[in-house]
């Protein structure tokens, strides 16, 4: 019974230290972060998989007293899971130095731009308000970003084309 709190203390202070890391704006800090949510899923995988038992062999063991091959099998699992958002972190951590000189993670200029229209409680320019009758359409004043007008191209007018009209402009 010991065993199994210390076990369950030691996953949770994993589970919270790795949830702090993964918290942070630095990619290697996230890296362990994920590492120590991992380790003390597992932890928690074999607390749960209970006390140990003979082998899981029909024959060299009472079926009562056999160990659970489940819970080993899940641990197994995890850890290749990790191995492979492990290497994927990594990855993602070199390129972002080599073409930044940090690892950090930086702010979206599309999430900035959301975030500024709700803040103002405004809509965005696509929002076709006679979809929405009860919402009112808001004023094109006040609207201050440097967004450039993207340019057409000539798959634009693919989308507005009815089949008559593309079978004519093929022909």
């Amino acid at each position: 019974m010991t065993a199994n709190l210390t076990l369950v203390i030691i996953a949770g202070v994993l589970i919270a230290a790795g949830v702090y890391l993964t918290l942070e704006r630095l990619l290697t800090r996230i890296l362990v972060g994920v590492v120590l949510i991992s380790n003390g899923v597992n932890v928690l995988f074999l607390v749960a998989s209970g006390n140990a038992g003979g082998p899981a062999f029909i024959g060299s063991t009472p079926p009562g007293d056999m160990s659970d091959p489940l819970p080993q099998a899940m641990v197994l699992t995890a850890i290749v899971i990790t191995l492979g958002v492990t290497a994927f972190l990594l990855a993602l951590a070199y390129r972002s130095f080599q073409l930044n000189g940090h690892d950090e993670v930086v702010d979206d200029v599309e999430d900035a731009l959301i975030r500024d229209l709700a803040e103002a409680d405004r809509v965005s320019e696509s929002f076709d308000a006679s979809d929405h009758p009860d919402d009112s359409t808001p004023d094109e004043e006040g609207l201050d970003f440097d967004r450039p007008e993207r340019e057409p191209r000539p798959d634009d007018d693919l989308h507005d084309r009815t089949p008559e009209s593309a079978e004519e402009a093929d022909s």
